[in-house]
């Protein structure tokens, strides 16, 4: 695991404790059964054209504030005007800015499914998903034994909800593998160096077996990369700092899908 994301996640779980603190997980569980049920975020995946995954971001580890003045619920409607299939956003706040109530605010201003990404470890985060009205949910591979995952794939079930599992390489891929989890994110990011290479995809997806869903995620700028990916069988893209970069998130998407 690298430097920073020992950190990371070092700070996520000193604040999950103060989150506990405040919110327990009986009210918690009242929220999100009052919620209307989730939106099928596998379903996103089922249309002709391959799925955008548009994430709401506003800053990251390695390239700092993105766009100081993002608009969580304005971006989110764009990236839909532009046809994206889901909704990403970062919820974790030290390091990439987000909050759980941007989440809450997104899933109240677009219909499409919308994902929650952080560093999950414990199922209170996924209670605390679904009270703000999470579809899914980020399952981190290097962060989680075998066992972890099964439990918390089950969990997000119990909730309706099925999660998006990200590996990095060979060794995390082979554990996702191990679990029935129906879609697999191959995050082209090394993480030691946070070079970006989008074959990452195009060599680990050779191992996933074609029931499961393949999203690669990172380095996707251009309807090439799009082209080149979907042609070696992926099937949805998490896209993020092209598009919050973007003068026109919808036109971006709309030129990262045209031909589709």
């Amino acid at each position: 695991m690298s430097t920073i994301l020992n950190k990371i996640i070092e700070v996520r779980t000193r604040r999950l404790m103060e989150e506990k603190r405040r919110a327990g997980l009986e009210a918690l569980e009242e929220a999100a059964r009052l919620k209307s049920p989730p939106r099928g975020f596998v379903d996103a995946f089922e249309r002709s054209r391959p799925c955008i995954i548009a994430e709401v971001k506003k800053a990251s580890p390695s390239r700092g504030v993105i766009r100081e003045d993002l608009d969580v619920g304005v971006l989110a409607s764009a990236y839909e005007a532009g046809g994206a299939g889901a909704i990403s956003v970062l919820t974790e706040g030290d390091y990439f800015r987000g909050s759980i109530s941007d989440l809450a605010e997104v899933r109240n201003r677009v219909s499409l499914p919308c994902l929650r990404k952080d560093f999950i470890t414990d199922p209170y985060q996924i209670v605390e998903a679904r009270a703000a009205g999470a579809d899914s949910f980020l399952l981190i591979a290097g962060l989680l034994d075998v066992g972890a995952l099964l439990s918390l794939l089950d969990m997000g079930r119990q909730w309706g909800m099925e999660p998006l599992v990200e590996v990095h390489d060979g060794f995390e891929l082979h554990r996702a593998l191990q679990t029935d989890a129906r879609i697999i994110g191959i995050n082209n990011r090394d993480l030691e160096t946070f070079n970006v290479d989008i074959d990452t995809t195009l060599r680990l997806m050779k191992q996933v077996p074609s029931d499961r869903i393949t999203v690669s995620e990172s380095g996707i700028r251009s309807r090439e990369d799009v082209l080149r990916l979907t042609e070696a069988g992926a099937r949805g893209f998490l896209i993020g700092e092209t598009l919050v970069r973007s003068a026109d998130p919808a036109a971006k998407i709309r030129e990262l899908l045209s031909g589709f």
